[in-house]
């Protein structure tokens, strides 16, 4: 299994970016497709973006594409989300997770290694 740490969460006004970063560890390379997931209080944990390995396909939830943008590293284990142009609805705890297939899927269930979370908060 592997071990994933984000990190690059904080506190920014609207319209503001943010590049939140995930550490892959304890399987490396991690052949795997991995994305994004937000999670606010009281609602469910909903697909952000994700990626296929090696990085040729992504997937962008909504109207997320042109403001999000994923990307990984695998020379050095790490995943990115860009976040552009934030809104106060991006406000939540963002979360990196690796997928049991190679190809992308949106549901949770499909992924079996979530990290701990970072938030993000966004003012108006």
């Amino acid at each position: 299994q592997v071990q994933l740490v984000e990190s690059g969460g904080g506190l920014v006004q609207a319209g503001g970016s943010l590049r939140l970063s995930c550490a892959v560890s304890g399987r490396t390379p991690n052949k795997f497709a991995m994305g994004w997931f937000r999670q606010s209080p009281g609602t469910e944990r909903r697909v952000v973006a994700g990626i296929n390995w090696p990085g040729s396909s992504t997937y962008y939830s909504g109207t997320l594409k042109g403001r999000f943008t994923i990307s990984r590293d695998n020379a050095n284990n790490t995943l990115y989300l860009q976040m552009n142009g934030l809104k106060p609805e991006d406000t939540a705890k963002y979360y990196c997770a690796s997928s049991r297939t190679m190809g992308f899927t949106t549901s949770p269930a499909d992924f079996d290694s979530w990290g701990q979370g970072t938030q993000v908060t966004v003012t108006s």
